[in-house]
């Protein structure tokens, strides 16, 4: 079936660079289609906000430190003490979130290196090389900020989940994982999303996200750069488009130089390790009635699985199905009795980040980008497995 469209990109934008836009939240949009019916707010709005804020451990920082004198070729590099990869050129690395520092502790790592660097302080940096002809220098500490190095750029291979599953730990004893402390016996549920105002569950089908798409990222404008990793947009769905689990994601790219720490924090989960909360918003531009329907889904629309993540297997079983709105109100049934529910995200600073860039839009300083290319709409081999060896 064919979709008529009432509006393009280029006739919103134009809206937008006369401040004539009508720019919603993906909350605010619901109300209006209970009031108005879909044809009307069609009509009359131009584009919805979203936004998300939880912890994201696929993400991290290109560092480009600039020339010494004499000059080395980087090949081990720390940062606070904390490991960066640096097998690509003379002075760049890539610092990933979840790296931990040398000494071991699991409570400080890369992350806590990103979020120093955005807040302008600064962090040690020190490297050693086996010394060449052009580059011969063998080992260097400084202290570095983004105020003095040439490049800093968060460059995320996995973020902006679309639905993730829940957790609970059915076995006898407490579990730490990167959903944070699952109690024995199913003693809690822990999940991790925005529900209605995530970006991916507002264009299900992502027939307005792609490459080259214009977002909000850390508090500043950022890309969608790719496909994101494990972005597995085949998984299985409900009648209004949306899966019941992880499914598809982004990768994303924005200058590390002009965000905001209320946009990037650095977490700790108890006996796992560290994460990075990212905060992430996408413009929906509103393209037809089908884009309006997907927008204003609600979050007891919006179902997950719960996992036994006591199993310690890509095939986890599931203990229930239950909708975000039910795990929103702080408990939930399992197993025939009530456990209290807790979230890993922030609904109060993903509120922050749809109403910024609502604000952003509306004055004319956020275009929207149409995408150079579409995502993919089929997964990769999802049945790939690494085999060790004695």
């Amino acid at each position: 079936m064919s979709i008529l469209s009432l509006k393009s990109f280029a006739e919103i934008n134009e809206k937008i660079k006369q401040r004539r836009a009508v720019v919603v939240t993906a909350e605010e949009i619901a109300e209006i289609v209970a009031e108005k019916g879909t044809a009307q707010a069609a009509k009359e709005v131009d584009v919805v906000t979203t936004g998300t804020f939880g912890p994201m451990c696929s993400s991290g920082v290109w560092l480009n430190f600039g020339h010494s004198e004499p000059p080395i070729r980087m090949t081990k590099v720390w940062l606070n003490d904390v490991p960066a990869y640096a097998g690509v050129a003379a002075v760049d690395a890539y610092l990933g979130a979840t790296e931990l520092t040398e000494s071991g502790s699991l409570e400080y790592g890369g992350a806590h290196v990103i979020e120093e660097l955005i807040a302008g302080k600064q962090v040690k940096l020190r490297a050693i090389s086996y010394g060449t002809d052009c580059y011969p220098r063998t080992e260097i500490a400084t202290y570095i900020s983004k105020e003095i190095i040439n490049e800093a750029y968060l460059f995320n291979p996995r973020n902006a989940y679309q639905n993730y599953g829940a957790a609970a730990n059915r076995s006898d004893r407490t579990i730490h994982t990167y959903m944070g402390t699952l109690l024995p016996n199913c003693g809690n549920v822990n999940y991790s999303t925005s529900g209605a105002l995530s970006p991916l569950i507002n264009d299900p089908y992502l027939r307005t996200i792609g490459i080259g798409t214009r977002i909000f990222l850390g508090g500043t404008q950022g890309y969608v750069a790719w496909h994101g990793t494990q972005h597995n947009p085949s998984r299985p769905r409900g009648e209004n488009g949306l899966p019941f689990q992880n499914a598809a994601s982004l990768a994303l790219i924005g200058d590390l130089k002009q965000m905001s720490t209320q946009f990037i924090r650095a977490a700790v989960m108890e006996g796992y390790g560290v994460s990075m909360f990212v905060g992430v918003g996408i413009p929906i531009p509103i393209l037809d009635e089908e884009m309006v329907r997907y927008a204003a889904v609600c979050n007891r629309d919006i179902y997950t699985n719960i996992y036994d993540y006591s199993v310690p297997s890509r095939s986890r079983p599931v203990l229930a199905k239950v909708s975000y709105e039910t795990l929103q109100s702080g408990t939930v049934v399992l197993e025939g009795r009530k456990v209290p529910t807790a979230p890993l995200s922030s609904m109060k600073t993903a509120r922050a980040i749809a109403s910024t860039l609502k604000q952003w839009i509306a004055d004319g300083q956020f275009l929207l980008s149409e995408p150079v290319a579409p995502l993919p709409t089929t997964a990769s081999p999802q049945n790939l497995e690494i085999v060790g060896g004695a």
